[in-house]
């Protein structure tokens, strides 16, 4: 076969195998539209992982707003800065809920509100018991944190999704850190 020949093959197709890559990209889209437009991919979580990313955003929610509550009234620093850092955390859980199609559980963003009722029973007994003291808000944080770490562990060993572990791993590192200035904050104060 010359080579003129062999184009004019080659041009005679082209078209048709054009309008055939246009027709699975058009499939493809229509697919996607049928399924309200983003594609479901919680199906590749298992039911822990889907829990578990439930549970830590109104977890880190919970610590965000006792922690906001206790600045509030005491002004300790502390309370400010790692309610700060709790926020990016709720947000860092909110954005794998995206990723994965989930619900958000925090339907209502405001403080002390959680679809969880055992967040909310959590919630008023930390701010009722930090309520009392400087002391006693500080033990408080300690308290969170530690609930926080152990309920990452039990996250991280429940998952083999990379990407879930490296947020809780980062969540976690956060946590240690939190819990070293509450118990600082604590041992300054004598405690």
């Amino acid at each position: 076969i010359t080579y003129n020949i062999y184009m004019k093959k080659i041009n005679k197709n082209l078209p048709i195998a054009f309008a055939v890559v246009i027709l699975l990209l058009l499939i493809g889209i229509f697919s996607r539209l049928g399924s309200g437009g983003s594609q479901n991919i919680n199906s590749q979580l298992s039911e822990s992982e889907v829990v578990g990313l439930t549970k830590m955003r109104e977890e880190e929610k919970l610590s965000r707003d006792v922690y906001s509550v206790l600045y509030d009234k005491w002004g300790v620093q502390a309370f400010s800065n790692i309610g700060g850092s709790e926020e990016r955390h709720t947000s860092q859980v909110k954005t794998l809920l995206d990723k994965y199609n989930l619900p958000d559980p925090v339907k209502d963003d405001t403080i002390g509100i959680f679809t969880d009722p055992e967040m909310l029973k959590l919630y008023n007994q930390l701010t009722e018991k930090g309520l009392v003291s400087v002391s006693e808000a500080l033990k408080v944080g300690v308290i969170i944190e530690e609930l926080d770490i152990k309920d990452l562990d039990e996250e991280i060993s429940k998952t083999k999704n990379p990407e879930i572990i490296a947020v809780y791993e980062n969540l976690k590192r956060g946590s240690e850190n939190h819990l070293r200035a509450f118990s600082n904050n604590l041992e300054k104060r004598g405690e």
